[in-house]
């Protein structure tokens, strides 16, 4: 019978509150000093934002946080016992560096890892010696209808041979310096956006990928706008087939311009007893309020026999969806990343996960960049 599952959270361990160090707050490490605040026990100690708007806004949502005026600054405080960075994806890399040099604590990182393969070489150098955790932030794993997907997945289809995920959403946001309108500060739409998809990919079917292909562009997005005298260049739609190890298929289907949707993400895994679907609604704060209620996220079971679907809804916590548009994904991963600290471990995202997605996120780039297969894996 098809259930219903959490994505879990710490027992209430009587234990001192974790104090975190934020590194980059504009739209994303907004949402995150919103979720942290959620959590009992867990506090946002201090912040490095050089955008003195963001700052603001972040000091709104963390009133009692202190305000850094560098990275240094901040890792110098004494009381902290985690980092997390929230930084342009085109500054993780420098600030990892950075943190491992001066002040290795527990590091929860936003996605993706790095943006330019020959980056991987200073990630890896970085993780040979990193003495505590580096947690990679791969917030879709913990969707709460994704969650339910994870757990029944394996049951339902009997063994996944074809995967599939759409998302359909809106088209980038406004960020702080336009960072996220250019492949060079991004990495590109197939990393910076679809870094989770290729996590997830490799995370439901436990195996590698062996080779990669895609056709993907820049369609309509964008188009129109200038920054400095330049035209932005990130995709904005494609296709991505990645064949692994253990024989399975997966598709990735991207549109960025396809915000009318009833659900902005859909997964579909089929094998030989059956099919399994999630469909999970984009941000409630964009459905149209004259439509109603946002939808709710749904998980389908499909078996081959007996026929017939079954339904069932996955509701998120009003308060944990309004906090971030993520369908509560961003609390429940740092729930996660708080028992690891208190219990210690190993990360669930870890950094040797967080490169590959961002190795077939570039790998899917090329491909559709030179009309060839990818096959270096």
């Amino acid at each position: 019978m098809l259930q219903r599952m959490s994505p879990g959270s710490p027992d209430g361990l009587a234990v001192k509150t974790i104090n975190y160090g934020i590194i980059g707050c504009g739209m994303m490490g907004q949402e995150h000093l919103r979720n942290i605040a959620l959590l009992d026990g867990a506090r946002a100690a201090a912040i490095f934002e050089p955008n003195e708007a963001m700052a603001a806004a972040a000091l709104a949502i963390a009133p009692s946080a202190e305000l850094c005026g560098s990275l240094d600054a901040l890792l110098g405080r004494e009381d902290l016992d985690c980092l997390l960075v929230a930084s342009p994806n085109h500054c993780h890399v420098d600030a990892l560096e950075r943190i491992a040099a001066t002040r290795p604590l527990p590091l929860l990182m936003e996605k993706p890892l790095y943006t330019d393969s020959a980056d991987l070489a200073r990630v890896e150098a970085v993780a040979a010696r990193y003495p505590a955790p580096i947690w990679v932030a791969m917030e879709y794993r913990y969707m709460p209808p994704i969650q339910t997907f994870l757990h029944e997945v394996q049951r339902v289809t009997g063994g996944v041979t074809m995967l599939s995920i759409r998302e359909h959403r809106f088209p980038f946001l406004n960020k702080v310096g336009d960072w996220n309108r250019f492949n060079r500060t991004t990495g590109g739409t197939l990393v910076e956006k679809c870094c989770h998809f290729f996590d997830l990919m490799r995370l439901i079917l436990g195996s590698d990928p062996v080779r990669i292909s895609a056709s993907a562009g820049q369609m309509v997005n964008h188009l129109d706008e200038r920054y400095g005298g330049r035209v932005p260049d990130v995709w904005d739609s494609g296709y991505v087939t990645v064949d692994f190890a253990s024989g399975a298929r997966a598709m990735l289907e991207l549109c960025m311009y396809a915000e009318g949707a009833r659900f902005q993400e859909e997964i579909s895994a089929v094998g030989p007893n059956g099919k399994l679907e999630v469909f999970v609604p984009g941000p409630g704060r964009f459905w149209p309020a004259e439509l109603g209620d946002a939808p709710v996220a749904q998980v389908v079971a499909s078996p081959r026999a007996p026929k017939g679907p079954r339904a069932v809804n996955i509701p998120v916590e009003e308060t944990i969806l309004d906090a971030g548009d993520h369908n509560g994904s961003t609390y429940f991963q740092h729930a996660r990343f708080i028992d690891l600290l208190r219990r210690g471990g190993v990360p669930e995202v870890g950094w040797a996960d967080g490169a590959w997605a961002v190795r077939m996120g570039l790998a899917a780039q090329e491909a559709a960049r030179s009309h060839r297969v990818m096959a270096t894996f």
